[in-house]
């Protein structure tokens, strides 16, 4: 990994008060494919495509498709309204290739879950975007990776020495790349919120 930069996740954890689920992915694209300055900014990950469609029956509900741009106030606070959190399973990672394919993200740091989870105490279910994402977690908790749409208990402990127990759910990717139609991805994310009694 000669003369390949060693990059620092660029967002800060987005964790409402009161958050019963937090979603994590891996890394970010760089910073020119940004719509926005958080996470998922990418104009063609379906990620907030997804949300508009569970909470607003609207794919382009948080888009200005004449900008090419994303409405992250408003993602902000319906994910506020909803006690959903957003954080990240790596924190320092290089690409082995210019682009941003987990294939080709080599992690550094993966993220200090039990300092996460400390900031988030009524939290029971945390939510993988991804398999590289997923096996971060099923990694560190030393537990299976779910199937897709499915979940894991793992156990963590805590910084104050006490265990905690916490739901992993694997969900698909939500990048172009992945090869699942948006409303069946849609699908996946809808009934995990339902079963977690988001929605």
């Amino acid at each position: 990994m000669e003369n390949l930069k060693i990059e620092r996740h660029p967002f800060t954890p987005f964790l409402p008060e009161g958050c019963k689920v937090v979603m994590c992915g891996t890394f970010p694209p760089k910073q020119d494919k940004w719509a926005m300055d958080f996470f998922y900014p990418n104009f063609y990950n379906d990620m907030w495509r997804i949300f508009g469609l569970i909470f607003f029956d609207d794919k382009d509900h948080f888009f200005d498709l004449t900008t090419k741009t994303v409405d992250k106030t408003a993602i902000q606070q319906m994910l506020t309204a909803n006690k959903i959190g957003i954080g990240e399973t790596v924190t320092q990672a290089v690409r082995t290739k210019d682009n941003a394919s987990d294939k080709y993200l080599e992690i550094m740091t993966p993220v200090d879950l039990p300092a996460l989870l400390a900031k988030v105490p009524v939290c029971s279910d945390l939510v993988t975007t991804g398999e590289k994402a997923a096996s971060v977690i099923a990694n560190l908790t030393d537990t299976e990776i779910p199937k897709i749409g499915e979940n894991r208990i793992c156990k963590v402990k805590m910084p104050d020495g006490n265990e905690r127990e916490i739901r992993h759910w694997r969900m698909p990717s939500t990048s172009r790349a992945y090869p699942m139609k948006l409303e069946k991805k849609m699908q996946f994310y809808k009934e995990m919120l339902e079963e977690i009694r988001i929605i």
